[in-house]
């Protein structure tokens, strides 16, 4: 195993990809450098001395400014090292789309729907309007599950706290977002549970979902109903005796829509997990498929290298817009743009947003932006999306899934057991994390600094997105979880 790596050659720093020792010796790059500290793992050190004021490298781009003198071999971090971003910036196009050349087509066994789409699981949800009936779909959930027969995967709740005492985009969101599920072909059946009397209720909801199969989706108002849990489970058979004799069947992977996400991220996250997502997303798009990128306040600091990569201009209009959109909506509420990173992205090396940033970016490969999503918006364009949403594990991922994504990559430092409405795959940036929440993770990057390489480990990484495409479990889902969030912004009745 490596013990430090240098990451681009203008970089400044270097990371310690295990513990080291203050009064060390390294060597990198034929120059000597003698530690003046310890370095914990994930952290960065000073290849040279570093005047105050001086800009720090770190994948080639700046991470922020040196608060102090810095002296070659000295730890790096938040304590001598600040955010260089400024507020709302000024930017220009400079095209440097790449082009991916197309690659030999794979397969996976998926479900095809009646309306054409494809699914990566065959589950009954059921999907309450509004939070006063989140008991009943619980309840519901609970009694269905001896009604699982054929090919039905799963009967899952999805229970949320919003669909009435909202105004404005919040209200919005809410039905785009409940549409979008309700739409999502991992479902082969939809029980949309409305209590009656919301804002949010079925027959305004019915208007955001358009055109439905009523085999695949059926309502029940909770206030009509003598008895809306024994009612439920009569329509829960229905659905389970519809959706159990699909099969599955071979699909292009140019079909597969795969959503990207980070959380807990650590001084490894940029150096293997996300590099390696990238890698697959490349690899996805090359085959005619389609990836995600989401957590917009987490591309501040990166940004201009995404606007850059857009294939047209009107697309870097939009990703200016998408930066800024959210850049306002702090400032709209009183809040510091760059409060970021978080509490445990700092203990695992991560010292201003921007280092934070260019880590997560990484997970967007070099394919060229060729769609720009608002929030609840279903991806159209195939290729590497950009889409509107928080950082917030839960609402992004939620995110994710309600434009399109079957499945979900997250990588992760420090490790989460949550899940979302589609298949969450758990990726650990180290292989300590690996092997102690094993219950958590599915699979490793770590190897990519101990004796993998990236073309390898991608090839690996394809491999079993293929298999959890084709029906094999993540661990959220053999843990029973399924979560979903919905972003939140305004005023409550």
């Amino acid at each position: 195993m490596k013990n430090y790596i240098k990451i681009h050659p203008q970089d400044n720093v270097a990371v310690a990809l295990c513990p080291l020792t203050a009064a060390s010796d390294i060597s990198l790059e034929e120059q000597q450098i003698h530690l003046l500290e310890d370095i914990p793992q994930g952290h960065k050190f000073a290849l040279t001395d570093i005047p105050a004021g001086s800009r720090i490298f770190k994948y080639g781009s700046p991470i922020g400014v040196a608060r102090e003198d810095i002296k070659c071999g000295s730890w790096v971090h938040t304590h001598n090292l600040k955010t260089g971003l400024g507020d709302l910036l000024t930017y220009t196009y400079e095209k440097q789309a790449a082009v991916l050349p197309p690659t030999e087509e794979r397969f996976f066994d998926g479900f095809r729907r009646a309306d054409g789409k494809v699914g990566v699981r065959n589950e009954i949800w059921i999907i309450p309007t509004v939070g006063c009936v989140n008991n009943v779909a619980t309840a519901v959930e609970r009694k269905a599950q001896g009604l699982k027969k054929g090919s039905v995967d799963e009967i899952a709740a999805f229970p949320h706290p919003y669909g009435c005492s909202q105004m404005g985009d919040d209200q919005e969101h809410t039905r785009q977002i409940l549409a979008d599920l309700i739409n999502h072909p991992n479902a082969g059946g939809v029980l949309v549970l409305g209590l009656g009397c919301e804002n949010s209720n079925i027959d305004e909801l019915k208007k955001y979902i358009g055109n439905y199969d009523e085999n695949r989706v059926k309502f029940l108002v909770a206030q009509e109903s003598e008895d809306e849990i024994a009612d439920s489970l009569a329509l829960i058979e229905e659905l389970v005796d519809y959706a159990g004799s699909a099969r599955r069947e071979p699909v292009s992977c140019s079909e597969l829509i795969i959503g990207m996400k980070c959380g807990g991220s650590d001084g490894l996250s940029g150096i293997t997990a996300n590099p390696a997502v990238g890698a697959f997303s490349d690899l996805l798009i090359s085959k005619g498929g389609t990836t995600i990128l989401t957590e917009v306040p987490e591309m501040f600091g990166a940004e201009t290298l995404l606007m850059n990569r857009c294939e047209s201009e009107e697309l870097f209009d939009k990703t200016v817009d998408l930066i800024n959109d959210f850049k306002n909506y702090f400032i709209s509420h009183d809040q510091t743009i760059y409060e970021n990173p978080s509490p445990g992205n700092k203990k695992g090396g991560i010292s201003t947003l921007e280092d934070k940033s260019m880590g997560c970016t990484q997970k967007s490969g070099s394919a060229p932006v060729r769609g720009v999503l608002a929030y609840g918006e279903p991806v159209k364009t195939k290729g590497l999306n950009l889409l509107s949403a928080p950082g917030n594990d839960l609402v992004a991922s939620t995110a994710l899934a309600a434009s399109g994504a079957h499945i979900v990559l997250f990588t992760t430092g420090r490790g989460t057991p949550f899940a979302s409405p589609v298949p969450t795959v758990k990726i650990s940036t180290n292989t300590a994390l690996y092997n102690k929440k094993n219950n958590w993770i599915d699979f490793n990057c770590g190897t990519l600094v101990e004796d993998s390489d990236l073309t390898k480990l991608r090839d690996e990484f394809f491999d079993y997105i293929i298999r959890v495409a084709s029906g094999e479990k993540v661990k959220s889902e053999e843990a029973g979880f399924h979560d979903m969030a919905i972003f939140k912004q305004g005023v409550t009745l």
